[in-house]
């Protein structure tokens, strides 16, 4: 894993040869991800995410949770059989199920996909969101994917910010609603050039001079904590490294990198983080203190302390999923081209939709929820 600069000739080679075989079959995976990503935003969309939620809000993002949770098991898929990357887990063997605020180290673009792989372990795949930059929401079908999961738009303005993150998070502070809340504090992902201002700030200012991650940015993680601090039930703190360098998106897609990928977890129960703001903003500049000497350990050492927390993913049910999702597009495909008009008005009702409310970031609310719990309260009061 590189951290530091190095001479051109000294840089590791991929790990696989990018040869006409792996090109062929990445567009293959790729070509199956993107088909079955679209099927399931036009056919499920309009029904679990917009007329189940005037309903309920819980009841349909558990729906949109089930449905996106089996198109989002193809990407572990992807890495860990297909790819034959190694996700080598450490540390804290976590419980599954929690409602939990999880914070990571941005090491490059596709660290968060890898989180998919332990959330889908924990049985909580369709359940993770992450504050990310607004401007992926605008990309087409993965932007409509996003808004569909609820991830937190964001502009890197905390004027601007800060409410949205306060106003989403309103809605996810019931604890039987399932989250996985993901923030990297650092803000972006790492390069030479960032860490060297990041060490220049942290010079002026008397904080930790850090190497191998950035300065954390602790507001948008103090709302987050604060909000939903009274329905969460622990703090995972994720320390992601590569070997034998950090991958891209396309060397995921085309299996040429990474070899493995190495996920060191701590779980810290709540009444281990300070509640207050000062004391909670000091706790993550220790935190990734700590990140840092545990990436020093790893280039070390080739590995982080207590690995083999979590087994590997059962090909079988891998292979079943991937069943189930491409028989659910075949099926809807087949519907789609049948020769009735009513089919086609409503995909193209739903594209439409669903491209709107992604870019305006719209979201039905529960209005026959709310008139129902108001009659529910009625008789009560009548009674008081």
């Amino acid at each position: 894993m590189q951290f530091q600069e190095t001479p051109a000739s000294s840089k590791k080679s991929k790990h696989f040869p990018l040869t006409p075989f792996r090109i062929i079959r990445g567009v293959i995976c790729l070509s199956v991800l993107l088909s079955t990503a679209i099927v399931f935003l036009i056919y499920f969309v309009p029904v679990g995410a917009v007329l189940l939620r005037f309903f309920s809000t819980l009841y349909s993002r558990k729906v949109v949770a089930l449905l996106f949770g089996l198109w989002l098991g193809l990407w572990p898929f992807l890495f860990e059989k297909v790819n034959e990357t190694n996700v080598i887990f450490s540390g804290d063997h976590v419980p599954p199920r929690e409602r939990v605020l999880l914070i990571a180290n941005h090491r490059t673009e596709v660290d968060w996909m890898y989180l998919w792989n332990l959330a889908l372990r924990k049985g909580c795949l369709g359940h993770i969101k992450y504050l990310l930059k607004k401007s992926l929401m605008k990309l087409p079908v993965f932007g409509w994917g996003f808004y569909v999961l609820e991830f937190i738009p964001l502009e890197r303005d905390w004027v601007v910010d800060e409410p949205v993150i306060r106003q989403t998070l309103s809605t996810f502070t019931n604890p039987h609603d399932p989250l996985w809340l993901t923030v990297f504090p650092e803000g972006t992902d790492y390069s030479d050039q960032k860490c060297k201002r990041s060490q220049e700030f942290a010079s002026q200012n008397g904080l930790p001079v850090l190497k191998n991650v950035l300065l954390p940015k602790t507001k948008g993680f103090y709302a987050c904590l604060e909000i939903l601090r009274s329905s969460l039930d622990a703090v995972y703190d994720v320390t992601i490294a590569y070997k034998n360098q950090c991958p891209t998106f396309l060397d995921n897609a085309f299996g040429v990198d990474p070899s493995e990928v190495h996920i060191h977890v701590r779980r810290i129960p709540l009444e281990n983080v300070p509640a207050s703001e000062k004391e909670a903003s000091k706790w993550l500049m220790e935190t990734f203190h700590f990140k840092d000497q545990l990436l020093f350990d790893f280039i070390a050492n080739g590995h982080f302390p207590n690995e083999g927390t979590e087994q590997q993913l059962s090909t079988a049910k891998c292979l079943a999923n991937l069943v189930i999702v491409v028989a659910i597009t075949g099926i809807f495909i087949f519907f789609t081209f049948y020769p009735s008009i009513w089919g086609k008005i409503y995909v193209g009702f739903s594209c439409v939709y669903i491209a709107s409310a992604a870019y305006f970031n719209f979201r039905p609310y529960p209005i026959f929820g709310s008139v129902n719990e108001k009659l529910n309260k009625i008789p009560r009061m009548k009674i008081q």
